[in-house]
């Protein structure tokens, strides 16, 4: 079943540009301008209304591209129910933290031990980017790390946990040698570690997010070191004794000289699994997502063909504890 044609309208209309779009389909500009042309002749008007050099959808175009989803759709359900007679398939994932590359790790083997043939593709991204793909059908499913569960709808998403937010300080900073361990007042990090290196997570990121709310609540402009998409370097950046930094509590390490204190009161950030809409899961991709809710402290009562119940609120669901 060809559906590259397809493929090209809904790349021009992602793109809204035909040098872009020909760039990502690695075609030349002029082929797909010429099918574009050809296509609207066949169908008597045009898909797209061509402005100030952006091509923008016309309502003809905008059922066009429906119409080319639906097929696309169908065409990757078909495959996979045809794979899925023989136990054979291919399953997409992204995850934008370190519990979802932990909670893969320990899923897999087990998965794998059922289901040999089966083939899992996993790319790490920012959640704008997975929360983009995962909207857009792209991709089949997300561990996400996020603050909310919007703008998922409450059938595609599951609450695993909240995870813990924790403040790193290098072990040899004077506060370690007086408060080896516990917890930390908010209130504190702006009166004690004002003149530290602040080493942050990029802006639009989850922590990030969270961090920034946090220096607004105490009024608080910290000296920022740097910022990077990275929490696993940041936290070895604070065990060099570099700066402080904010991780999730998946990310602790206590091999790296850095103590990781809870704050008070304490700061949770939500992990999530994430399908994308209008994916009817077959056996092995239900018993995928059954193993993915094992990792976490609640019962997994899905129901095993859908994620029909919605997520309970966050403040109801369960804190991680070391994934």
């Amino acid at each position: 079943m060809d559906t590259r044609y397809l493929t090209y309208i809904l790349t021009i209309a992602e793109e809204r540009n035909m040098t872009k779009a020909a760039k990502k389909l690695f075609v030349s500009q002029s082929s797909l301008s010429q099918y574009l042309t050809k296509l609207e002749q066949e169908l008597g008007t045009p898909l797209f209304f061509r402005t100030k050099g952006e091509l923008i959808l016309t309502p003809a175009g905008e059922l066009y591209t429906e119409a080319a989803r639906n097929v696309i759709r169908i065409k990757k359900q078909l495959y996979r129910d045809i794979a899925s007679l023989e136990n054979r398939g291919h399953v997409t994932i992204t995850v934008t933290s370190q519990f979802g590359l932990q909670t893969l790790t320990d899923v897999i083997p087990r998965f794998k031990a059922i289901y040999p043939d089966y083939r899992i593709e996993i790319t790490e991204q920012s959640l704008p980017s997975a929360t983009r793909m995962l909207l857009e059908e792209n991709l089949d499913l997300g561990l996400l790390a996020a603050n909310a569960v919007e703008p998922f709808s409450p059938e595609n998403v599951r609450v695993l946990c909240r995870e813990e937010v924790l403040f790193a300080v290098p072990a040899s900073h004077p506060f370690v040698k007086k408060n080896p361990s516990g917890t930390i007042a908010r209130k504190d990090i702006k009166t004690i570690f004002q003149n530290e290196n602040f080493l942050l997570s990029r802006r639009g990121s989850t922590l990030r997010t969270l961090t920034d709310q946090l220096f607004e609540e105490l009024d608080f402009s910290p000296t920022i070191l740097c910022e990077t998409n990275s929490v696993t370097a940041t936290l070895r950046m604070a065990a060099e004794g570099i700066g402080v930094t904010f991780i999730g509590r998946s990310c602790e390490n206590p091999d790296l000289s850095a103590v990781c204190y809870r704050l008070s009161p304490p700061l949770f950030r939500l992990n999530l699994l994430v399908r994308r809409k209008n994916w009817v899961l077959n056996p092995a991709e239900t018993y995928l997502c059954r193993l993915i809710g094992s990792c976490f402290p609640q019962p997994d009562t899905q129901s095993e063909d859908s994620f029909r119940n919605p997520p309970p609120p966050a403040p109801s669901a369960p804190e991680c504890g070391n994934i």
